[in-house]
């Protein structure tokens, strides 16, 4: 429970506060170990060691990505989806080695003036953007 400081009546008083946290973001696959094997190579990070291929669900535990094979196809366009930032390299760099790893340009929204984002598809058609690096934030 977290705790919550409320002002009444001239004084200050703590309240227990009822919270939640997310614990997983959940993605519906056709092969749980096959898409976390994607994300692990875009984000660096390892499928859970008790994880192998054939799992119904799959975890990259860093990252709090639960991958959970479905019977039914992906149909339409997420309603969540995730927004990357490169960390050592540029946004466009990023988007070619993401490309290189599977994933599909599904809307380039890159503008001339370096601002902007790539709208990219996993290999099962999930939609991510990769946006700029900090550093290019800071310079403009």
């Amino acid at each position: 429970m977290a705790e919550k400081a409320l002002r009444g009546l001239g004084a200050w008083i703590r309240i227990r506060v009822m919270t939640s946290k997310i614990r997983h973001v959940t993605i519906d696959t056709a092969d749980a170990y096959g898409l976390a094997g994607f994300w692990s190579q875009v984000l660096g990070l390892p499928v859970h060691e008790d994880d192998k291929p054939g799992d119904e669900d799959v975890l990259i535990e860093g990252a709090g990505l639960l991958f959970v094979t479905v019977p039914e196809p992906k149909t339409v366009k997420n309603r969540v989806h995730l927004d990357l930032q490169p960390d050592d390299r540029t946004r466009d760099e990023e988007v070619e080695r993401v490309l290189a790893l599977g994933a599909t340009l599904v809307d380039d929204r890159r503008n001339p003036d370096g601002t902007g984002w790539a709208v990219l598809a996993d290999p099962e058609g999930n939609e991510f953007c990769v946006e700029r690096s900090a550093a290019e934030r800071a310079t403009g």
